[in-house]
């Protein structure tokens, strides 16, 4: 749903990047879960949050100073599934940008560009940003609109696009 960017201000506020709809959509559940591939997941009460320009602070119960809120710093922010809204199982009426995180990208000629590593609302269009699998690592931006994204295909955790290598 979303992750930790790091701390803000000196009370144990932290910044956070939200794969929401809205930015202040996570305000929505009083119970987030953090954790990462390599930390275990731990539940969390939300005790306040706001909008601050694209950004979305929060303030967690038990963090109550800058150094706390440094050691919460790139972990993921989820929710239990069952408090989502129920999507259609076809997909063709949505899904969650979260179910998009770790999605392979494949171009129309069959090459790997990275996987999906979060998505941005830009305003005009949303963007998937995707970083490359190659030792650069580097981050590939491309708007989620149907003219570059041909199809999102779940069960098989790909994303094709119309985008090349070299772009």
């Amino acid at each position: 749903m979303g992750h930790i960017m790091g701390p803000f201000g000196v009370y144990g506020w932290i910044k956070v990047n939200p794969y929401t709809e809205f930015i202040d959509g996570l305000m929505d559940y009083s119970i987030w879960w953090l954790g990462s591939d390599n930390i275990k997941w731990r539940q969390v009460h939300v005790k306040a949050g706001h909008v601050n320009g694209n950004l979305l602070v929060a303030q967690l119960e038990g963090y109550t100073d800058r150094t706390q809120a440094s050691e919460l710093k790139g972990l993921q922010i989820a929710i239990l599934r069952s408090q989502l809204p129920t999507l259609p199982e076809d997909g063709k009426d949505g899904y969650y940008w979260s179910d998009l995180i770790g999605t392979e990208v494949i171009n129309l000629k069959g090459e790997l560009l990275g996987k999906v590593i979060g998505l941005l609302e830009t305003g005009a269009n949303d963007v998937l940003c995707i970083q490359t699998i190659d030792t650069e690592q580097k981050e590939i931006l491309i708007p989620f609109i149907e003219q570059f994204v041909i199809k999102v295909d779940l069960k098989l955790s790909k994303i094709t696009v119309d985008w090349g290598m070299d772009y």
